[in-house]
Protein backbone atom coordinates (compact mmCIF):
# COMPACT_ATOMS: atom_id res chain seq x y z
CA UNK A 1 0.00 0.00 0.00
CA UNK A 2 1.40 3.54 -1.11
CA UNK A 3 0.98 6.45 1.68
CA UNK A 4 -1.29 8.79 0.63
CA UNK A 5 -0.49 12.51 0.36
CA UNK A 6 2.03 14.33 2.69
CA UNK A 7 0.06 15.49 5.78
CA UNK A 8 -0.12 19.13 5.62
CA UNK A 9 -1.39 19.04 9.78
CA UNK A 10 -2.02 16.88 12.64
CA UNK A 11 -5.40 16.34 11.62
CA UNK A 12 -4.05 14.27 8.68
CA UNK A 13 -1.86 11.90 10.82
CA UNK A 14 -4.93 9.37 10.75
CA UNK A 15 -5.61 5.87 11.85
CA UNK A 16 -5.16 4.92 7.63
CA UNK A 17 -2.46 6.71 7.20
CA UNK A 18 0.01 5.26 10.00
CA UNK A 19 -1.03 1.83 8.89
CA UNK A 20 -0.14 2.64 4.91
CA UNK A 21 3.62 4.17 6.45
CA UNK A 22 4.10 1.38 9.32
CA UNK A 23 3.25 -1.65 6.51
CA UNK A 24 6.46 -0.99 4.77
CA UNK A 25 8.14 -2.55 7.86
CA UNK A 26 5.05 -5.29 8.65
CA UNK A 27 2.57 -5.81 5.54
CA UNK A 28 -0.07 -6.91 8.03
CA UNK A 29 -0.18 -4.44 10.10
CA UNK A 30 -3.63 -2.52 10.81
CA UNK A 31 -3.20 0.77 13.24
CA UNK A 32 -6.71 1.39 14.64
CA UNK A 33 -6.70 4.50 16.58
CA UNK A 34 -4.42 7.45 17.07
CA UNK A 35 -4.07 9.34 20.11
CA UNK A 36 -2.20 12.80 19.98
CA UNK A 37 -0.47 12.82 22.88
CA UNK A 38 1.70 15.89 22.34
CA UNK A 39 1.58 18.42 19.79
CA UNK A 40 3.64 21.80 19.69
CA UNK A 41 5.35 23.68 16.49
CA UNK A 42 8.38 26.20 16.19
CA UNK A 43 10.65 25.84 12.78
CA UNK A 44 8.95 22.66 12.41
CA UNK A 45 4.91 20.97 13.72
CA UNK A 46 6.20 18.52 15.96
CA UNK A 47 3.26 15.60 17.31
CA UNK A 48 3.83 12.20 19.22
CA UNK A 49 1.49 10.06 18.38
CA UNK A 50 0.01 7.16 20.66
CA UNK A 51 -0.69 4.20 18.43
CA UNK A 52 -3.45 1.21 18.80
CA UNK A 53 -3.10 -2.14 16.94
CA UNK A 54 -5.31 -4.74 15.82
CA UNK A 55 -4.10 -8.17 16.97
CA UNK A 56 0.09 -8.33 17.53
CA UNK A 57 1.80 -5.06 16.88
CA UNK A 58 5.30 -7.24 16.99
CA UNK A 59 8.23 -4.93 16.70
CA UNK A 60 6.21 -1.89 16.02
CA UNK A 61 6.09 1.48 18.11
CA UNK A 62 3.67 2.42 20.70
CA UNK A 63 4.25 5.94 19.74
CA UNK A 64 5.70 7.51 16.79
CA UNK A 65 7.23 11.29 16.92
CA UNK A 66 6.39 13.22 13.58
CA UNK A 67 7.75 16.48 12.05
CA UNK A 68 6.05 18.12 9.69
CA UNK A 69 5.21 21.69 8.10
CA UNK A 70 4.84 24.16 11.02
CA UNK A 71 1.24 24.99 12.62
CA UNK A 72 1.30 28.45 11.85
CA UNK A 73 1.25 29.85 7.93
CA UNK A 74 3.93 32.52 8.07
CA UNK A 75 6.27 29.99 9.84
CA UNK A 76 5.39 27.81 6.99
CA UNK A 77 5.52 30.19 4.20
CA UNK A 78 9.34 30.87 5.77
CA UNK A 79 9.79 27.40 5.83
CA UNK A 80 9.23 26.63 2.35
CA UNK A 81 11.80 29.25 1.62
CA UNK A 82 14.44 28.38 4.02
CA UNK A 83 13.86 24.64 2.27
CA UNK A 84 15.38 22.80 5.49
CA UNK A 85 12.20 21.05 6.28
CA UNK A 86 12.30 19.17 3.34
CA UNK A 87 16.65 18.87 3.78
CA UNK A 88 16.23 16.87 7.17
CA UNK A 89 13.11 15.16 5.34
CA UNK A 90 15.91 13.91 2.49
CA UNK A 91 18.47 13.23 5.25
CA UNK A 92 16.21 10.87 7.38
CA UNK A 93 15.36 9.56 4.04
CA UNK A 94 18.34 8.48 2.07
CA UNK A 95 21.21 9.13 4.47
CA UNK A 96 20.29 8.77 8.36
CA UNK A 97 21.42 4.54 8.00
CA UNK A 98 24.98 5.50 7.10
CA UNK A 99 25.82 7.62 9.87
CA UNK A 100 28.20 5.96 12.79
CA UNK A 101 26.39 7.93 15.14
CA UNK A 102 22.67 7.02 17.09
CA UNK A 103 19.80 9.26 15.65
CA UNK A 104 16.89 8.54 15.75
CA UNK A 105 15.32 5.19 13.63
CA UNK A 106 13.43 6.69 10.74
CA UNK A 107 9.77 4.73 9.99
CA UNK A 108 9.13 7.05 7.01
CA UNK A 109 10.46 10.19 5.25
CA UNK A 110 8.44 11.78 2.27
CA UNK A 111 9.28 15.61 0.34
CA UNK A 112 8.26 17.01 -2.91
CA UNK A 113 9.54 19.72 -4.72
CA UNK A 114 6.56 21.76 -3.52
CA UNK A 115 8.38 21.90 -0.15
CA UNK A 116 6.05 19.72 1.34
CA UNK A 117 7.70 16.89 4.08
CA UNK A 118 6.60 14.45 6.73
CA UNK A 119 9.24 12.53 8.91
CA UNK A 120 8.01 9.17 11.08
CA UNK A 121 10.40 8.99 13.57
CA UNK A 122 11.25 6.94 16.74
CA UNK A 123 10.14 8.94 20.31
CA UNK A 124 13.00 8.92 21.44
CA UNK A 125 11.47 9.72 25.02
CA UNK A 126 9.79 6.25 24.85
CA UNK A 127 12.41 4.69 23.81
CA UNK A 128 13.88 5.83 27.15
CA UNK A 129 16.22 8.41 25.86
CA UNK A 130 16.91 11.19 28.14
CA UNK A 131 17.64 14.89 26.99
CA UNK A 132 20.42 17.14 27.38
CA UNK A 133 20.99 20.10 29.61
CA UNK A 134 23.89 22.23 30.05
CA UNK A 135 23.20 22.25 33.66
CA UNK A 136 22.91 18.46 34.24
CA UNK A 137 25.32 16.38 35.88
CA UNK A 138 29.13 15.57 34.57
CA UNK A 139 28.88 18.09 31.95
CA UNK A 140 32.87 17.54 31.46
CA UNK A 141 32.13 13.85 30.33
CA UNK A 142 28.77 14.61 28.52
CA UNK A 143 31.62 16.65 26.16
CA UNK A 144 33.97 14.25 25.64
CA UNK A 145 31.06 11.74 24.70
CA UNK A 146 29.78 13.84 22.24
CA UNK A 147 33.26 15.46 21.00
CA UNK A 148 34.16 11.57 20.46
CA UNK A 149 30.75 11.27 18.52
CA UNK A 150 31.21 13.68 16.35
CA UNK A 151 34.39 12.25 15.41
CA UNK A 152 32.92 9.44 14.26
CA UNK A 153 30.75 10.81 12.54
CA UNK A 154 33.20 13.06 10.63
CA UNK A 155 35.64 9.87 10.47
CA UNK A 156 32.70 8.02 7.83
CA UNK A 157 32.81 10.74 5.18
CA UNK A 158 36.22 12.74 5.59
CA UNK A 159 36.67 14.01 1.84
CA UNK A 160 34.20 11.22 0.49
CA UNK A 161 34.03 10.27 -3.45
CA UNK A 162 30.20 10.30 -2.47
CA UNK A 163 29.77 13.75 -2.13
CA UNK A 164 30.88 13.59 -6.23
CA UNK A 165 28.04 11.31 -6.71
CA UNK A 166 25.53 9.40 -4.69
CA UNK A 167 25.85 12.34 -2.00
CA UNK A 168 26.09 14.94 -4.13
CA UNK A 169 23.06 16.37 -3.05
CA UNK A 170 24.03 17.44 -0.28
CA UNK A 171 24.34 21.40 0.93
CA UNK A 172 27.91 22.15 0.63
CA UNK A 173 27.53 25.44 2.48
CA UNK A 174 26.41 26.09 5.60
CA UNK A 175 23.13 27.95 5.63
CA UNK A 176 19.43 27.33 5.44
CA UNK A 177 18.82 25.18 2.10
CA UNK A 178 21.15 24.07 -0.67
CA UNK A 179 23.70 26.52 -2.13
CA UNK A 180 24.21 28.08 1.51
CA UNK A 181 23.19 31.61 -0.11
CA UNK A 182 25.73 34.10 -1.07
CA UNK A 183 22.82 35.76 -3.58
CA UNK A 184 23.14 39.40 -2.89
CA UNK A 185 20.07 39.18 -1.14
CA UNK A 186 20.84 36.50 0.78
CA UNK A 187 24.43 38.36 1.97
CA UNK A 188 22.39 41.25 3.25
CA UNK A 189 20.07 39.23 5.05
CA UNK A 190 23.20 37.09 6.77
CA UNK A 191 24.06 40.61 7.87
CA UNK A 192 20.91 42.09 8.61
CA UNK A 193 21.20 38.91 11.42
CA UNK A 194 24.21 40.02 12.80
CA UNK A 195 23.07 43.03 13.78
CA UNK A 196 19.81 42.74 15.18
CA UNK A 197 21.45 41.51 18.23
CA UNK A 198 24.40 43.63 18.39
CA UNK A 199 21.74 46.73 18.46
CA UNK A 200 19.22 44.77 20.76
CA UNK A 201 22.41 43.34 22.98
CA UNK A 202 25.40 45.21 22.28
CA UNK A 203 25.12 47.94 25.40
CA UNK A 204 25.04 45.22 28.00
CA UNK A 205 27.70 42.44 26.31
CA UNK A 206 31.77 42.46 26.41
CA UNK A 207 33.24 44.02 23.58
CA UNK A 208 34.02 41.42 21.56
CA UNK A 209 30.03 40.95 21.50
CA UNK A 210 29.54 44.25 18.86
CA UNK A 211 33.14 43.57 17.31
CA UNK A 212 32.54 40.10 16.32
CA UNK A 213 29.00 41.09 14.93
CA UNK A 214 30.38 43.99 12.64
CA UNK A 215 33.32 42.53 11.48
CA UNK A 216 30.76 39.52 10.70
CA UNK A 217 28.54 41.40 8.91
CA UNK A 218 30.79 44.04 7.28
CA UNK A 219 32.60 40.95 5.35
CA UNK A 220 29.90 38.13 5.40
CA UNK A 221 30.82 36.76 1.81
CA UNK A 222 34.31 36.45 3.04
CA UNK A 223 33.85 35.21 6.17
CA UNK A 224 31.42 32.33 4.50
CA UNK A 225 34.43 31.40 2.17
CA UNK A 226 36.86 31.16 5.29
CA UNK A 227 33.99 28.77 6.34
CA UNK A 228 34.39 27.13 3.27
CA UNK A 229 38.00 26.00 3.01
CA UNK A 230 39.50 22.95 4.03
CA UNK A 231 39.19 19.07 4.32
CA UNK A 232 35.40 18.39 4.09
CA UNK A 233 33.14 15.85 5.86
CA UNK A 234 29.48 15.01 6.72
CA UNK A 235 28.33 17.56 9.74
CA UNK A 236 25.10 17.98 11.67
CA UNK A 237 25.42 21.53 11.64
CA UNK A 238 23.54 22.39 14.64
CA UNK A 239 24.94 19.86 17.79
CA UNK A 240 24.27 22.60 20.46
CA UNK A 241 22.50 20.80 23.94
CA UNK A 242 18.95 20.91 22.67
CA UNK A 243 19.73 19.20 19.80
CA UNK A 244 21.59 16.09 21.63
CA UNK A 245 20.01 13.36 23.78
CA UNK A 246 21.72 10.29 26.05
CA UNK A 247 20.80 6.22 24.87
CA UNK A 248 22.15 4.97 28.31
CA UNK A 249 25.44 6.93 27.91
CA UNK A 250 25.39 7.20 24.44
CA UNK A 251 25.17 10.26 23.16
CA UNK A 252 22.75 11.13 20.29
CA UNK A 253 22.01 13.66 17.94
CA UNK A 254 18.51 14.76 16.37
CA UNK A 255 17.46 18.13 14.38
CA UNK A 256 18.89 17.19 11.37
CA UNK A 257 18.05 20.09 9.36
CA UNK A 258 21.39 21.91 9.45
CA UNK A 259 23.50 19.12 7.99
CA UNK A 260 25.86 20.04 5.32
CA UNK A 261 29.47 19.01 3.53
CA UNK A 262 31.82 20.87 5.56
CA UNK A 263 34.88 21.38 7.98
CA UNK A 264 34.32 19.18 10.88
CA UNK A 265 35.47 21.76 12.90
CA UNK A 266 32.55 23.68 12.82
CA UNK A 267 30.64 21.13 14.69
CA UNK A 268 32.85 20.96 17.60
CA UNK A 269 33.54 24.08 18.09
CA UNK A 270 29.98 24.94 17.89
CA UNK A 271 28.70 22.43 20.43
CA UNK A 272 31.69 23.54 22.93
CA UNK A 273 31.19 27.50 22.26
CA UNK A 274 27.31 27.01 22.75
CA UNK A 275 26.72 23.87 24.75
CA UNK A 276 29.62 23.25 27.35
CA UNK A 277 29.28 25.47 30.44
CA UNK A 278 31.61 28.45 30.11
CA UNK A 279 34.10 27.39 33.40
CA UNK A 280 33.48 23.82 31.98
CA UNK A 281 35.02 24.59 28.22
CA UNK A 282 37.89 26.76 29.70
CA UNK A 283 39.18 23.97 31.91
CA UNK A 284 38.48 20.95 29.18
CA UNK A 285 38.75 22.84 26.13
CA UNK A 286 42.56 21.29 25.19
CA UNK A 287 41.57 18.13 26.15
CA UNK A 288 38.61 18.27 24.06
CA UNK A 289 40.28 19.16 20.87
CA UNK A 290 42.71 16.81 21.47
CA UNK A 291 40.73 13.93 22.04
CA UNK A 292 38.56 15.07 18.21
CA UNK A 293 41.58 14.58 16.92
CA UNK A 294 42.52 11.19 18.33
CA UNK A 295 39.52 9.33 17.90
CA UNK A 296 39.78 10.92 14.12
CA UNK A 297 43.20 9.65 13.68
CA UNK A 298 41.83 6.43 15.03
CA UNK A 299 39.99 6.44 12.07
CA UNK A 300 42.83 6.77 9.41
CA UNK A 301 42.23 10.68 9.15
CA UNK A 302 44.86 13.20 10.47
CA UNK A 303 44.45 16.40 10.62
CA UNK A 304 46.87 18.85 11.59
CA UNK A 305 46.81 20.46 15.35
CA UNK A 306 47.62 23.66 14.32
CA UNK A 307 44.99 23.74 11.97
CA UNK A 308 43.16 22.11 14.56
CA UNK A 309 42.99 24.70 16.52
CA UNK A 310 43.01 27.87 14.17
CA UNK A 311 39.44 26.29 12.48
CA UNK A 312 38.11 25.56 15.67
CA UNK A 313 38.87 29.72 16.90
CA UNK A 314 37.55 30.56 13.77
CA UNK A 315 34.16 28.52 13.81
CA UNK A 316 33.44 30.16 17.21
CA UNK A 317 32.30 32.94 15.20
CA UNK A 318 29.84 30.37 13.37
CA UNK A 319 28.93 29.66 16.62
CA UNK A 320 28.07 33.31 17.93
CA UNK A 321 26.05 33.91 14.62
CA UNK A 322 24.14 31.69 15.16
CA UNK A 323 23.03 32.10 18.55
CA UNK A 324 22.86 35.35 18.87
CA UNK A 325 20.64 35.75 15.80
CA UNK A 326 18.35 33.39 17.27
CA UNK A 327 18.32 35.05 20.62
CA UNK A 328 17.26 38.60 18.74
CA UNK A 329 14.55 36.52 17.69
CA UNK A 330 13.24 36.08 21.26
CA UNK A 331 10.91 32.74 21.36
CA UNK A 332 10.58 31.87 17.76
CA UNK A 333 13.47 29.55 17.25
CA UNK A 334 14.34 28.31 20.56
CA UNK A 335 13.34 29.52 23.72
CA UNK A 336 14.89 32.92 24.79
CA UNK A 337 15.91 31.89 27.84
CA UNK A 338 17.70 29.37 26.41
CA UNK A 339 19.24 31.38 23.47
CA UNK A 340 20.31 34.14 25.62
CA UNK A 341 22.17 31.58 27.69
CA UNK A 342 23.85 30.22 24.78
CA UNK A 343 24.48 33.36 23.38
CA UNK A 344 26.39 34.90 26.21
CA UNK A 345 28.56 31.08 26.08
CA UNK A 346 29.33 31.92 22.74
CA UNK A 347 30.25 35.63 23.60
CA UNK A 348 32.78 34.23 25.75
CA UNK A 349 34.00 31.75 23.77
CA UNK A 350 34.53 34.39 20.93
CA UNK A 351 36.48 36.06 23.57
CA UNK A 352 38.53 33.55 25.09
CA UNK A 353 39.79 32.15 21.65
CA UNK A 354 40.72 35.39 20.40
CA UNK A 355 38.04 34.54 17.56
CA UNK A 356 37.72 38.23 16.25
CA UNK A 357 41.85 38.43 16.02
CA UNK A 358 42.11 35.41 14.17
CA UNK A 359 39.02 36.24 11.69
CA UNK A 360 40.39 39.83 11.11
CA UNK A 361 44.09 38.36 10.38
CA UNK A 362 42.64 35.91 7.82
CA UNK A 363 40.07 38.31 6.15
CA UNK A 364 43.41 40.40 5.41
Amino acid sequence: MAPPAIPADVAELTPEWCTSVLRRHAPEVEVTYVEVADAHSGTTGRVVLRLGYAGDKGPLPETLFCKLAPFDDGQRRLLRHWGIGVMEARFYGLLADDVAVRAPKVWHAEWDDRGSFVMVLEDLAGSGCTFRRVDGPDPAGRALATVEELARLHTGFWESERFAGDLSWVPERAGFGEGGGRDADSLAAAAHFALMPVEMFGDSMPAAFTEVGTLYASRVADVLDLWDEGERTLVHGDPHAGNLFDDHGRAGFFDWAMFSHSPGLRDVAYFCACSVPTEVRRAEEPRLLARYLEVLAEGGVTVDPALADRQYRLFAVFAWVSMSSTAAMGSRWQSAEYAMAAMERATAAVADLGSVDVLRDLLG
